[in-house]
C-alpha cells in the first residue's frame, strides 16, 4: 500500500539510476541558475575536499539540500516539484567532468545522464532527467549525450535564456576543470556521485506535493500555485492544441508579471468563492472555478481576458474614446488603498463593461465611494468580503447597481456614519496609512485633479500643535483647553507634509512653523497646506471655516449626508 509521503537520503549515483525517472513538469520555469548559484556549487564541493588525504570512500557525507517529488512507490516515473534546478545543474556538472576524463570514467558517468538504447533489442536512449518541452531536446543533443558537450561550448548565437544560462554553466564548468589535474578530476566525479547526497521526498498527491515544497523551499526558485494549476488545466486541453493555450497562458503572465498573474488568481478566486477563504488558493481554485468550465473556456473566457483587464486597473490604464481619464482617476485612488477586497467586484464588472466608458466611470464612482466608506468606518475584513462579494453577486445577476438598496450604494445611514467620522478627530480614530490617503484625496479634490504625488515621504501634520507650550500663541489663540483638544485632531487643523514628521518642530510657533516645516522655498506642492501658509493666524474660528469647506468638498464628491 502506497504512503502518502517518503523520505529518503540518497546518494548521486542512486539518483540517477533506474529508481528515477525524473521528468520537470510544463508548469516549472526554465533553467534559471546563474553563474552565481554555479560558482557556489563548485566551491562548496571542492573546497569540502580541499586538504583531504583520506580515500573518497571515507569522506564523510555531503548534501546538496533536498527535491520534491510526486512518484508512486511502485514506479520510478517522478515529475519534480522542487528541485529541477539542481538536477538539472549535476547533470551538466556530470556532462563536463565526462568530457574531460579517460574512456572508463566516462562511461561510467554517462550511465548517470542517459542508458543508451540497443537498436538490436529494439530499445532507444533512456534519458535520467527530461527537462521542459521547449529544452529538451536541446538538453539532449548537448549536454546528455556524449559527444554534446563540446559543441555545447562553442554555440553562440539564436538561444533562448534556459539554453543560454546552460551554455554559460557548460564554459565555467570547462574553465574550472581544466585547471585540474586528471586524478582531481576522477577524485571530483568520485566524490560527487558516492560521497554526495539529496533528501528526496515523494509524495503521490500534487496539492500535498506543493505544501511540502512551500515549507521546504529555500534554495530553489519559487513554484507557485499559478504553475500547478497551469500544469492541471493545460493537461486537460486535447495534445493537439496545448502548445496554442500554453502560449496564451505565457503571454498573459509575462504582461501582468509573475507576482501579479499570481494575485491575479487570487481576486478570481474570490470571484466565484465569494467568501473568506478556508483552504489555500490552489485548492480552493480547483474547487470553485476549475471545476465550473472546460480547461479552454477557463483560459479563453476567464484567464486572459482578466489578466488583461488586471492590467488596465492596477495600471490604471483603462482605454475608451471618451471618459477613460476619469476612470483611471478612481482607480488611482482605488489603487492607494490599503486592502484590495474591492478588485474581484472591478474585474468582473470591467470585464462586462469595459466597453461602456459611461457605465465604467459611475462603476468606479461609486466604488470609490464604497471603498473608502469602508475604510473611513474601519469596517473589518470579513465585513469587506462579504460586502464586496454581495456586489459581485449583484454584477452576475444584472442587478440594477443604480438602485438605493443595491451592494454598490451606501444607504442614508452609512452616508452619516461616514460623515460622522470624517468630522470627529480622524488622526485619532484612522490608522497613519488610513488617514494619509483620505488627506490626499482631499488635496486632489482640492486641487480639481491636477495634484500629483510621487513623493517618497507624505505625513500629516497638526498645524496647532497637540501638546502647545503654555508661553506660546497657540496658547493666546487657542485659550479653552476642551475646544482645543476638541479641534486638534480633526480635518481642519491637518496638514500634509512631503518629509517625516519632526516632534521637535511640531511645537514651533506658527511663523517659523510654516517657513521651516510646512514649506520649502516658502511653498508646497499640497493645496491642503498652502491654504494653511495663505494665513497669518491660526485661531479656532479659521480652523472651523477650513474644517467645513473640507468636510463639503468631501460631502460632495461621495455624495454623503451632512
Amino acid at each position: 500500500m502506497a504512503t502518502s509521503l517518503t523520505a529518503h537520503e540518497k546518494q548521486i549515483f542512486q539518483i540517477f539510476s533506474n529508481e528515477y525517472a525524473f521528468s520537470i513538469p510544463g508548469y516549472q520555469r526554465p533553467y534559471a541558475w546563474s553563474r552565481d548559484q554555479v560558482t557556489d556549487l563548485v566551491d562548496d564541493l571542492t573546497g569540502f575536499m580541499r586538504g583531504r588525504s583520506e580515500a573518497v570512500s571515507e569522506m564523510p557525507p555531503y548534501f546538496l539540500g533536498s527535491i520534491v517529488l510526486i512518484k508512486a512507490d511502485t514506479a520510478p516515473d517522478a515529475d519534480v516539484v522542487d528541485g529541477q534546478q539542481r538536477l538539472t545543474t549535476l547533470t551538466l556538472l556530470l556532462s563536463a567532468l565526462r568530457a574531460n576524463v579517460g574512456a572508463k570514467d566516462a562511461s561510467d558517468l554517462t550511465l548517470l545522464i542517459y542508458q543508451e538504447g540497443r537498436p538490436i533489442l529494439g530499445t532507444q536512449d533512456h534519458f535520467r532527467l527530461l527537462l521542459r518541452p521547449r529544452d529538451r531536446e536541446f538538453f539532449q543533443q548537448y549536454v546528455q549525450r556524449s559527444d554534446g558537450f563540446a559543441e555545447l561550448l562553442k554555440i553562440e548565437h539564436d538561444l533562448s535564456d534556459s539554453q543560454r544560462r546552460l551554455r554559460d554553466n557548460a564554459r565555467f564548468f570547462q574553465d574550472r576543470i581544466a585547471t585540474m589535474s586528471d586524478s582531481e578530476r576522477t577524485r571530483l566525479a568520485q566524490f560527487i556521485v558516492t560521497r554526495c547526497f539529496l533528501v528526496v521526498v515523494s509524495t503521490p498527491d500534487l496539492d500535498s506535493a506543493y505544501r511540502i515544497f512551500s515549507v521546504m523551499n529555500s534554495r530553489g526558485l519559487d513554484l507557485s500555485a499559478t504553475d500547478i494549476l497551469k500544469a492541471e488545466i493545460i493537461g486537460l486541453i486535447p495534445e493537439e492544441q496545448r502548445d496554442a493555450y500554453t502560449q496564451k497562458w505565457e503571454t498573459a503572465e509575462e504582461d501582468l508579471g509573475r507576482e501579479a498573474f499570481g494575485e491575479l488568481f487570487s481576486h478570481v478566486r474570490m470571484i466565484y468563492r465569494k467568501a473568506k477563504p478556508q483552504g489555500t488558493l490552489l485548492k480552493e481554485f480547483q474547487e470553485h472555478v476549475s471545476k465550473a468550465f472546460d480547461p479552454r473556456k477557463l483560459i479563453d473566457q476567464v484567464i486572459v481576458p482578466m489578466a488583461r483587464t488586471y492590467g488596465e486597473i492596477v495600471d490604471e490604464a483603462y482605454t475608451s474614446t471618451e471618459l477613460a481619464g476619469e476612470v483611471n482617476r478612481h482607480l488611482k485612488w482605488l489603487n492607494r488603498l490599503e486592502f484590495s477586497d474591492w478588485m474581484p467586484p472591478a474585474l468582473a464588472y470591467s470585464v462586462a463593461n469595459r466597453g461602456r466608458p459611461a457605465s465604467m466611470r459611475e462603476f468606479f464612482r461609486d466604488l470609490e465611494r464604497l471603498a473608502y466608506a469602508l475604510l473611513i468606518t474601519r469596517a473589518g475584513v470579513n465585513e469587506r468580503i462579504e460586502r464586496f462579494s454581495q456586489l459581485t453577486r449583484a454584477i452576475e445577476t444584472n442587478v440594477d447597481l443604480k438602485l438605493q438598496d443595491s451592494p454598490l450604494q451606501l444607504s442614508p445611514s452609512e452616508q452619516a456614519d461616514v460623515r460622522t467620522k470624517l468630522a470627529g478627530p480622524i488622526y485619532e480614530t484612522l490608522t497613519a496609512r488610513a488617514r494619509s490617503i483620505i488627506l490626499l484625496r482631499l488635496d486632489d479634490l482640492m486641487s480639481g485633479g491636477g495634484a500629483t504625488y510621487d513623493y517618497p515621504t507624505v505625513t500629516v501634520e497638526h498645524v496647532l500643535p497637540q501638546n502647545p507650550e503654555s508661553s506660546s500663541n497657540w496658547i493666546k489663540w487657542f485659550p479653552d483647553e476642551v475646544e482645543r483638544k476638541s479641534i486638534v485632531h480633526c480635518i481642519g487643523n491637518l496638514a500634509l507634509l512631503t518629509r517625516k514628521k519632526n516632534s521637535a518642530a511640531s511645537n514651533y510657533d506658527f511663523e517659523r512653523k510654516k517657513s521651516a516645516y510646512f514649506a520649502v522655498g516658502g511653498v508646497s506642492p499640497f493645496p491642503l497646506t498652502t491654504q494653511v501658509l495663505q494665513h497669518q493666524e491660526w485661531t479656532s474660528a479659521i480652523v472651523k471655516a477650513r474644517q467645513s469647506t473640507l468636510l463639503s468638498r468631501l460631502d460632495e464628491h461621495w455624495r454623503l449626508v451632512p
